[in-house]
């Protein structure tokens, strides 16, 4: 189900309210904002995580840890997903073809969980040693990319 095939409900919609029209609309003089006060500014409201004064839940709570910048995500794929695959060449475009990765993914790692029963040669940009030696004792080869790191910025 998509949400523009979600039928109508009887009352789900309103009006909308025609503000600052004469007294006689209910909606005049202050537009419904009340007299005076940080709500009834232009602009006026308090910024999200405010608690009226109290110390708000997201400085009470801790922070722990730190996100590196320079960490190099890999998507892992599994000798078993391999095994399971056609062809005598896997690289990218056959983890691709075959279902196993998106086409987005751009960094591939190999890791040695399951058994590889035939020879393939496996195009990847990261192995496990598990996962070399395996794919080597079932006389396969192993081919390791390159990985292309974006340029750094000069200052």
């Amino acid at each position: 189900m998509k949400l523009h095939s979600l039928p109508k409900i009887e009352g789900s919609t309103h009006r909308h309210k025609r503000l600052g029209c004469g007294r006689g609309s209910g909606h005049g003089k202050t537009s419904g904002r009340g007299h005076k006060g940080m709500k009834a500014r232009s602009g006026g409201g308090v910024r999200p995580g405010f608690e009226g004064g109290q110390m708000p839940l997201y400085r009470k709570l801790p922070h722990r840890g730190f996100r590196n910048v320079n960490r190099v995500e890999f998507t892992v794929v599994n000798l078993s997903s391999i095994n399971k695959m056609d062809g005598d060449t896997i690289d990218r475009d056959a983890f691709v073809k075959a279902g196993v990765l998106r086409n987005n993914v751009e960094l591939i790692k190999i890791l040695g969980v399951g058994e590889i029963a035939r020879a393939v040669t496996v195009s990847a940009h990261k192995f496990s040693a598990s996962a070399k030696t395996k794919i080597e004792a079932a006389g396969g080869k192993v081919v390791e990319l390159k990985i292309e790191r974006p340029a750094e910025e000069t200052k």
